[in-house]
């Protein structure tokens, strides 16, 4: 830029007025064509008292928003740690950066409080009325009087932005771009029934706002928090592009910039942010969140990669088998039904040689109740000094028990009275103390679905193999000490 003008000092005030002005036009041309610099140019009207930091990833998620702007990326999905800029640019900036080129845009905005939501509505509106955008861009268009809320605002082209909470009111309001913020609350991750509600929010509400199913752009912009979040739902579908940014690298990354065609390669253990949070700032968090937030939050991995609750270096692995065992059981967890998403049956054999457990034999498959009776069978036929046979009382078990109780002898309901995360702590010491033997992954693939299972519980999609587990490993811990102790009678 010097090189293109005399020296300033040679210059007179009118020329040097002239020149602010240049400059001035030029610093407005480059934010209407790059949101990475409307970002830096209008941070300071969001937070002034912090001085904005750039980092690589910010022109990252900038370019893919560019990239839906341009109508390349119609389905967006973007996985960041809390506050690297998550919300202030997908949120917040781009929207209101939007509107400079295409101000007859409509937004709906979606987070899974409606405080948050109106609070990036706020921010969205104070932006576009600060004196920065205004003196640049604000003969575009203006807000109208009669629709100008801290939740919803229309602009004189038409163009409107409306923030809603997830299970909100939408009906009836449709948008050319929806942005889906943080759909989940960190603290209700891990029920079900929650968790299930904003998917079910964003199916069947959300997205039959678009006024154009076909040109229409949906973004999601969220934390890891659970295997089957809203991230998890949708990544299934296969058509979504995804950009999964984590606090440390796991392994070597190549990121490919979707408009420059930059291209930024992180080696395993780069740290993503180093001004904002270095390694001790890391290490902090770490202890702060626990093992299982950090690497869902941080990470953006439901757990973490050596395991939640079970390690991974905690089970052993056998070739070959002992050459008699001390006792032989089965044990069976049920499902309510055959669908597609329904949890699955599995039926476990393992053995006992005085300490050491080993799985002997596995049945696994989303079944109704005649083809639960035939595997049940079949297992039994297979096993026949599988003497006690465990089967917990709920779903389909109930009626297996009720039905093959009188021809199948050994068959024993199983009622748990503590939770499932309970059930596991209490077998975790056998686990942890290389007592449980599983086969060989390398002579048995069908092993490494277990340990995958038990390695994501309590986030996991799936527990019904480390229901099937801990409801042996229990029984055989629960007989020996009532064993034992009638040993100690006897002998006293």
């Amino acid at each position: 830029m010097k090189s293109s003008y005399r020296n300033e000092l040679s210059l007179s005030r009118t020329e040097k007025i002239e020149l602010l002005k240049l400059l001035e036009n030029e610093s407005y041309e480059l934010a209407e064509k790059s949101l990475s610099r409307f970002v830096m140019d209008a941070w300071d009207v969001l937070e002034p008292k912090n001085a904005y930091l750039h980092n690589w990833h910010i022109g990252l998620i900038t370019e893919h928003l560019e990239a839906v702007s341009n109508g390349d990326e119609k389905r967006l999905i973007i996985n960041i740690p809390p506050r690297y800029m998550k919300s202030l640019c997908v949120s917040v900036m781009w929207p209101v950066w939007s509107w400079i080129a295409r101000p007859e845009n409509r937004w709906i905005f979606a987070s899974y409080s409606q405080s948050l939501a109106t609070k990036h509505s706020v921010d969205r509106r104070h932006l576009i009325q600060s004196p920065y955008f205004q003196n640049r861009w604000g003969k575009l268009f203006s807000l109208t009087d009669d629709q100008n809320l801290k939740t919803e605002f229309l602009n004189t082209r038409r163009g409107h932005m409306i923030a809603t909470s997830v299970g909100g009111t939408a009906t009836g309001k449709g948008g050319d771009i929806i942005v889906v913020d943080d759909p989940h609350n960190p603290l209700e991750a891990s029920s079900d029934v929650l968790r299930q509600k904003a998917i079910d929010f964003f199916d069947q509400t959300l997205t039959t706002r678009l006024d154009n199913k076909k040109n229409g752009a949906i973004v999601v912009v969220m934390q890891r928090l659970h295997e089957n979040d809203l991230t998890g739902h949708l990544l299934e579908q296969g058509d979504w592009t995804h950009l999964c940014v984590p606090a440390l690298a796991e392994s070597r990354t190549i990121y490919n910039f979707p408009v420059s065609g930059k291209v930024k390669i992180c080696n395993e253990g780069e740290i993503l942010f180093p001004k904002r949070e270095d390694t001790a700032e890391i290490d902090r968090q770490k202890r702060a969140l626990g093992s299982i937030a950090f690497a869902a939050q941080y990470q953006q991995q439901p757990t973490p990669s050596e395991g939640a609750i079970i390690q991974k270096s905690w089970f052993r692995y056998y070739s070959e088998l002992p050459i008699k065992f001390d006792e032989i059981i089965q044990s069976w967890d049920m499902s309510f039904k055959d669908s597609e998403n329904s949890d699955y049956v599995v039926g476990q054999v393992w053995g006992r040689v005085g300490a050491n457990k080993y799985l002997l034999d596995q049945t696994r498959k989303r079944m109704a109740f005649p083809d639960t009776v035939r595997a049940f069978k079949a297992i039994t036929e297979k096993w026949p000094r599988a003497f006690r046979k465990l089967v917990e009382d709920k779903a389909n078990g109930s009626a297996i028990i009720s039905t093959l109780k009188d021809s199948i002898p050994g068959i024993i309901a199983i009622n748990p009275t503590e939770s499932k995360l309970a059930r596991l702590s209490a077998v975790c010491p056998q686990i942890e103390a290389g007592n449980v033997f599983l086969p060989d992954p390398n002579l048995n693939p069908l092993v490494s679905d277990l340990i995958d299972e038990a390695l994501r519980f309590p986030r996991g999609k799936h527990d019904d193999q480390v229901d099937a587990m801990t409801m042996a490993l229990n029984d055989f811990q629960s007989r020996h000490k009532a064993i034992t102790f009638l040993d100690k009678i006897t002998k006293f």
